[in-house]
């Protein structure tokens, strides 16, 4: 494999935003690593990244267990030697309910999934861009605008995307002496089947039900490759990608 191609890691690369980025970034000209729970779609990914002509793997993982993303970083590194971008997009949500009734058992699922599994990958990548030849790398983190306006009924998820903003900061801190750029992009109402509810109307802060606009999930992967391909002495530390006329801004 040639020195030039940069190897990118996408979690939650089976569908949605992960599948979308992953695509964008292979024909960008990136190798790709595909992680995520299940193993089907990751390999059906992979395999249209290969009919494109571009390099994949599909390497099922659970981002919330340790072991489980140790053995990811280890397929990284024995296949490819070193990472340049990881996109950790892997997140799930709880039903929405008001928070009193919410079980603890799907608070630790969400917490687990969307702000366990964002420290653990950044960390394994951390490790690996620090320890590799040369040093250095971008670490995306997928924010949404929920880690900056809540939405009512959603506490486990508001609370870990809020979450995931301080993780960003502190990597991009961290990895100032080693080369390592941190940024978060924050998306708002990408048309994925995750928000194919928004369509029959969601509960807005008001406590009526609203049908929201949703954009083009391509804007969002054109964005992901944009911050993946800045040089690491520039950085986008966090960029907001929304449909334009969603409630968000204002009072909706």
């Amino acid at each position: 494999m040639p020195e030039t191609i940069k190897i990118a890691l996408v979690t939650g690369a089976g569908s949605g935003i992960g599948k979308a980025a992953v695509l964008a970034l292979a024909r960008d000209g990136y190798a790709c690593v595909l992680a995520g729970r299940r193993k089907e779609p990751l390999e059906a990914v992979a395999g249209e990244i290969a009919k494109g002509g571009g390099e994949a793997i599909a390497v099922p993982t659970h981002v919330g267990e340790p072991e489980s993303v140790d053995a990811l970083f280890k397929a990284v590194k024995d296949r490819f030697g070193r990472l340049d971008v990881i996109f950790n997009n892997a997140g799930i949500n709880a039903p929405a309910m008001p928070l009193e009734d919410l079980p603890f058992e799907q608070w630790q699922a969400v917490v687990a999934a969307n702000l366990t599994g964002v420290f653990l990958c950044a960390q394994g990548a951390f490790r690996l861009m620090k320890e590799q030849d040369p040093q250095g790398g971008r670490i995306i983190n997928n924010g949404s605008i929920s880690a900056h306006t809540p939405r009512p009924h959603a506490i486990a998820y508001n609370a870990t995307k809020h979450g995931v903003s301080g993780i960003t900061k502190s990597v991009a801190l961290e990895g100032r002496p080693y080369n390592i750029a941190c940024g978060q992009i924050d998306i708002g109402n990408a048309a994925t089947d995750m928000t194919q509810k928004m369509t029959g109307g969601v509960l807005q802060a008001n406590g009526t039900l609203a049908t929201e606009p949703r954009m083009d999930v391509k804007a969002v992967a054109d964005a992901i490759v944009y911050m993946a391909g800045l040089p690491l002495d520039a950085n986008v530390l966090t960029m907001t990608v929304m449909a334009t006329t969603m409630p968000y801004v204002g009072r909706g």
